[in-house]
């Protein structure tokens, strides 16, 4: 890996997700039931999530609580929209709460894994990865009055673009945002055969790194096309970043459900406990539900009812929630990153100075 890769916080963040990083978190004794998670869990309700540990000692009260949200935009706007959010958390629960950037959805999912993360907001497929491999308890979505918020996948194209069905894109650049992503990636591999058009096959994919990057990409050009989150794509709208009448939609899904927050399964049941309260009780305030599509709260959600359908769109592309598939899925993140940084970085000069000239001034 080139050094200057390795230089990064973000990529040394992910690096530390690869295999043999960090340790599980073990659990108590023998696990009758263990499901779909990993070896570290115990799930003997069988609710899909992993168990509080029984044995008090492993149960965790830190003194400040740290909470992050998907990367599925800019890591630092995403900071500055839920710091009213986190200024009422640390009131509700009497203890300081803070912000924890993450540049990748790998990165988060092993934050919490390895104790560094408590509370977070996991994009739609990462969840299941989070649930998996980190003990991560979905409680959580974002709503308003009328009930949770849920998203489309949507296909985009240039409104100008010949372009006319999702057949039409055979040999084009089509990005996806990230290898995990469920909007992303794996509903677009579940979906698009059906209609004509097959990833790797009909298309070579090109990772874009999110889906602001996939809607920007497209806007100047840099792609014929991306698969993203309608609601991603609706907020970009309204913050003005891009105008709706440069794109067309040339396809959309039925309905997923959109990022859930989770906390971790070995915090102490009370603080566990006052900390869902806090997110249900709150109602965002004016600039942060415009910030967040329109959302003013947060709607209790399991995984096991809200997260089925992104379960079948991995069961159908056989892409399962575990630490094979992971640990693939980071490097691919790591490797579409390198190559996004390689291709910022300036062009080596082409001119040589005849032997015997003075260096260049630097």
């Amino acid at each position: 890996m080139k050094n200057t890769i390795l230089a990064s916080t973000a990529l040394a963040l992910t690096l530390w997700a690869l295999p043999g990083a960090a340790p599980a978190l073990a659990q108590d004794g023998a696990c009758a039931f263990r499901g779909s998670l990993d070896e570290g869990y115990c799930d003997a309700n069988r609710d899909m999530v992993a168990d509080t540990p029984a044995d008090a000692s492993k149960l965790r009260d830190p003194s400040t609580i740290v909470f992050t949200y998907t990367p599925v935009e800019d890591p630092a706007l995403y900071s500055s929209q839920f710091r009213p959010f986190l200024e009422y958390l640390g009131k509700c629960t009497g203890k300081r709460a803070v912000y924890f950037q993450v540049t990748s959805n790998a990165a988060q999912v092993e934050a919490m894994r390895s104790g560094r993360l408590h509370v977070a907001g996991f994009s739609t497929g990462p969840t299941a990865f989070a649930v998996n491999l980190a003990g991560a308890v979905p409680f959580a979505v974002k709503g308003n009055a009328d009930g949770f918020e849920s998203y489309k996948v949507v296909m985009l194209v240039k409104a100008d673009s010949p372009y006319r069905t999702l057949a039409d894109l055979k040999g084009k650049r089509v990005a996806h945002t990230s290898a995990t992503s469920n909007s992303g990636n794996l509903a677009p591999r579940a979906f698009f055969p059906g209609l004509g058009l097959t990833p790797e096959t009909d298309y070579q994919v090109v990772y874009s790194g999110g889906h602001d990057r996939s809607v920007m990409g497209v806007n100047a050009g840099d792609y014929d096309a991306a698969p993203v989150a309608s609601d991603v794509w609706t907020r970009m709208v309204a913050r003005g970043q891009v105008k709706r009448e440069n794109f067309r939609i040339l396809w959309e899904s039925e309905p997923f459900p959109t990022s859930g927050f989770a906390v971790a399964h070995d915090l102490k049941p009370e603080l566990s406990q006052k900390i869902r309260q806090c997110f249900l009780d709150y109602r965002f305030p004016e600039q942060m539900a415009k910030d967040l599509g329109g959302n003013d709260r947060f709607w209790p959600a399991t995984y096991a009812e809200q997260w089925a359908p992104v379960r079948a769109v991995a069961d159908a592309v056989n892409a399962p929630y575990n630490r094979a598939a992971f640990d693939a899925e980071a490097r691919k993140e790591l490797e579409a990153e390198a190559r996004k940084r390689a291709q910022q970085q300036p062009a080596a000069p082409t001119h040589v100075a005849p032997t015997g000239a003075a260096p260049a001034a630097r």
